[in-house]
This record gives structure tokens, C-alpha cells and sequence, in this order.
């Protein structure tokens, strides 16, 4: 059994070429072999016709012609006393003799053969219609006979059979010639068309043994072109998983570490009696804990939100009720570090089905970012406005914003644009993605835009639904 492609496709243009090769040599040598005894029959009968006319010529009548026409079919020295019929000196250069006795016969100007051939008689009668398809004879301008073709076809000469034989050989030439190019051509092709193949299969085999980011040459535009750009695509979204991962792996690790770090050397040197257990030690401790908790807590909303698992409490609320809520959770705070919280509702805007926790939960974690990077004197406001079918939910800032080249990457797992914007302890760096995945599986979206030094501003986008109609 063939496994190689290339020998299959090779096999494939063989056989389509070897096929296509005979079917038009033998359409070729059948045309041929019919073209050229139309061509000797069409001579054969303007021998014909120029014989027997020049014989009545002469002879003023059909009388005789018959024993004129064997003469002339088979050649042959005519016996001592053999009556002439005609004289010799008009016929100074004789056409060469037919090939095949008999092939027309000739019949008079009242349809009665005189010259039988095929499966006619002598004397018979013919009927109008077939006298319709001969050939007139006319002898100084009158009819006085016609040629019929009997249905059989001259013998041909030596010279005439030499032709379609040395025909029939260089069309078998020719098809052995096709057949030798297309073996060439296939193998080409072949190996033109299954390089991608080839280069795929290396590419995936280094993928097996580790090297995720591989990539392969484009060569076309065909569905090969588009498989390879496929593979390539997929092979850059696997390494850069591969990469989120052990950044992820990476990042976990260091948050984890660092609060049991502090949690460990608290208790060793309680346990050893360095340091005493006091209220605020025991808070500090304490503090550390719940930091692991939130950081536990929020793997766990986005594990669930990745496998589709978040179980949403959806009820309908009012957009300016949820920002209400939010204003009054946060108004202190705000006023406290300097900073004038507002918000600002757009009238008559449809309410939204959402779960309302975690809405709050979202919006909570843009506003505490907002409070965290506005100066003071600052300002941030909370607007929800109706727009192309959708419910807009924006916090917005003036504080100090976020560079250009980081805004691809802020809702990435434990992505920290710099060490300014890392906060104090407790960030683990998962809020904006946890954002990003609860918005996402109510059926939204967040953007954000930001310039340094003039504010950030973040947008979640939600529809705009009927009473009836759940999320998709």
C-alpha cells in the first residue's frame, strides 16, 4: 500500500495523463484513418466520374462500359483478338487503375444500373429518391448518367497504407511522449503541493516535543496558504498560552509566598519566644490571611467564569439605582482623600437584567482603582447612558492614567502596569480580569481608555434587553 502522498499524487497525474494520452490518440488515429478514406474515396469517385464520362464521350452510350470499368479496376494485358473498346490513342495517359473493383455503380439517364456494384444488379431500376444522393454525369452539358457510391471503400496502395501506419507511430510516439512529461510534471507538482504538508508535519512534530511557537512558511493563497496561516495562528496562540501560564504559575506563586512568608515568621518567632503574641501582631497576621482568602476567592470566580460555571442571580434594576448604590459606598472614601465623587444618569434609560452583586462587584474594583490613582483635588464620575441598543456604565477619572503601551494588557491575570500603580497590600491583581470575565458572561463588554497625566476612563457595555429574554 502506497503512503506517501506524493507517490499517490504522483500515481493520480499518471494515470488522469495516461488516460487523457490513449483517449486522444485513438480519437486522433480514428479521425485520422476516417479523414483520409473520405479523401481516397472522393478521389476514387472523381476517377470514376472522369473515366465513364470520358467513355460515353467517345462511345456516344453506356454500351460496353461494364467490360470498360473491369479493365480499368484490374489491370491486366489484354488477350490476342480481344475486342477493343476504345482506341487506344485516346487514352494517351490512363489514370492509375481503381483499387477495388466495382466500389460505384453507374446508371443511366433513366435510373437503370448499367455498372452493378454493392447490391445492386445489373438492370435494375433505382427509385428517384436514391438517385437524389448520386453524382450526375454530364457529358457536354446533358446528363447521361449517374455514380453511386456502393457502400464499400477502395482498397488502398502501398503508399497510402505506408502514411496512416507512419501516423498511427508517431501518435503512439506522441503518447508515450505525454505520458514521460506528465511523470515529470507530476512528480513536480507533487512535491510542489505536499512541501507545505511536509514542512506542517515537521512543525507539529516539534510542537510534540516542546517548542510551541513554530511557524511555516505561507507559500500560496489556496487552502493550503490558509491551513498554513492557520497553524501559525495556532501556534502563536499556544505559546503565548503557554507563556500566560507560567506567568500565571509564576505570579501565584509570589502571591501565596509572600503573606505565609510574613504568617510564617510571625508564628516561628512567637513559637520561640522572640516575639510576644500581641493584639497587633495577631492583626497583622490576621490581615495576611484574609489577603490569601481574596486571592483564593478570586481564582476561584475566574475559574468558574472560564469553564462557564459562574452562576449569575440576574434581576432587573435600574442603571441609575446600581450607581446610587456605588456612590454611597464610596462618597466617604472619596471625600475623605479630596477627591469629588459624582455621577450623572441619562433620563428615561431602560433598566438592565444583570446580577446585581456582581455588577457591584465589578464597578467596586474600577472605582477603588480610580480612588487609588486620582490625586487629590481629583475628580470621578460615574455616568449610565443608552445608546445603539446598549446600557453604558462608565467610571471615569482624572487621575494620573495609564501608559499606551500597557492598556493592551490590563485585563491580563496578575498584569501590574508598574510598581507605582501596584498598590499597597492586598492587590492581587486579578480585579480588572475578573471585571472583564463577569462582564463578558452577562453578555457585554468593557473598554478602556486612558492618557497619562489626563485620566482613564472605563466603559462596560451591556444590552439592552425585553422583559421576557434571558442572556444568550
Amino acid at each position: 500500500m502506497i503512503r506517501s502522498v506524493t507517490w499517490k499524487l504522483i500515481l493520480a497525474f499518471l494515470v488522469v495523463s495516461l488516460t487523457v494520452a490513449v483517449f486522444g490518440a485513438w480519437i486522433a488515429r480514428w479521425l485520422t484513418q476516417y479523414e483520409f478514406e473520405q479523401l481516397v474515396l472522393e478521389q476514387a469517385k472523381s476517377r470514376f466520374v472522369a473515366d465513364v464520362s470520358f467513355y460515353y464521350q467517345v462511345n456516344g452510350s453506356w454500351r460496353g462500359v461494364l467490360e470498360f470499368i473491369r479493365q480499368r479496376s484490374v489491370p491486366s494485358v489484354p488477350p490476342a483478338g480481344a475486342p477493343q473498346v476504345q482506341p487506344p490513342q485516346l487514352f494517351p495517359n490512363p489514370s492509375p487503375p481503381i483499387r477495388k473493383p466495382l466500389v460505384f455503380l453507374l446508371v443511366d439517364e433513366q435510373g437503370r444500373v448499367v455498372v452493378p456494384a454493392g447490391g445492386y444488379r445489373l438492370g435494375e431500376v433505382l427509385l428517384p429518391e436514391t438517385l437524389a444522393k448520386a453524382t450526375p454525369i454530364e457529358v457536354e452539358g446533358r446528363v447521361v448518367g449517374y455514380a453511386l457510391p456502393s457502400g464499400d471503400l477502395p482498397t488502398m496502395d502501398a503508399r497510402e497504407q505506408q502514411y496512416l501506419a507512419r501516423t498511427n507511430r508517431a501518435l503512439a510516439l506522441a503518447t508515450i511522449a505525454a505520458m514521460l512529461v506528465a511523470l515529470v510534471l507530476g512528480f513536480l507538482l507533487a512535491r510542489a503541493l505536499t512541501r507545505p504538508l511536509r514542512e506542517l508535519t515537521h512543525a507539529i512534530r516539534a510542537m510534540g516535543e516542546g517548542a510551541l511557537h513554530q511557524e511555516v512558511p505561507v507559500r500560496s493563497r489556496d487552502e493550503l496558504g490558509s491551513l498554513a496561516q492557520a497553524f501559525n495562528q495556532m501556534s502563536a496562540d499556544l505559546a503565548q498560552a503557554d507563556q500566560a501560564r507560567r506567568h500565571l504559575t509564576a505570579d501565584i506563586a509570589h502571591d501565596l509566598r509572600t503573606p505565609l512568608t510574613v504568617i510564617a515568621g510571625y508564628l516561628e518567632a512567637m513559637q520561640e519566644g522572640v516575639l510576644p503574641p500581641t493584639v497587633e501582631r495577631l492583626q497583622a497576621i490576621q490581615m495576611e490571611v484574609g489577603h490569601l482568602q481574596r486571592l483564593v476567592e478570586d481564582l476561584r470566580t475566574l475559574s468558574l467564569a472560564d469553564s462557564g460555571e459562574l452562576r449569575l442571580t440576574l434581576q432587573w434594576i435600574a442603571p441609575g439605582d446600581l450607581l446610587h448604590r456605588l456612590y454611597m459606598a464610596f462618597v466617604a472614601q472619596a471625600h475623605a482623600q479630596g477627591i469629588r465623587l459624582e455621577t450623572q444618569v441619562q433620563p428615561d434609560i431602560p433598566r438592565i437584567k444583570v446580577d446585581t452583586e456582581r455588577m457591584v462587584q465589578v464597578l467596586s474594583n474600577l472605582v477603588s482603582n480610580s480612588l487609588r490613582h486620582t490625586p487629590q483635588g481629583g475628580e470621578i464620575t460615574l455616568f449610565a447612558e443608552s445608546a445603539d441598543g446598549m446600557v453604558h456604565l462608565v467610571v471615569e477619572d482624572s487621575g494620573e492614567g495609564i501608559p499606551s503601551q500597557a492598556l493592551p494588557h490590563i485585563f491580563e491575570r496578575f498584569y501590574r502596569v508598574e510598581a507605582s500603580r501596584s498598590g499597597g497590600r492586598g492587590e492581587s491583581g486579578l480585579g480588572l480580569a475578573i471585571a472583564k470575565s463577569i462582564v463578558e458572561v452577562h453578555g457585554g463588554s468593557i473598554q478602556v481608555e486612558s492618557e497619562p497625566g489626563r485620566g482613564t476612563r472605563f466603559s462596560i457595555s451591556l444590552p439592552v434587553r425585553s422583559e421576557g429574554e434571558n442572556l444568550p
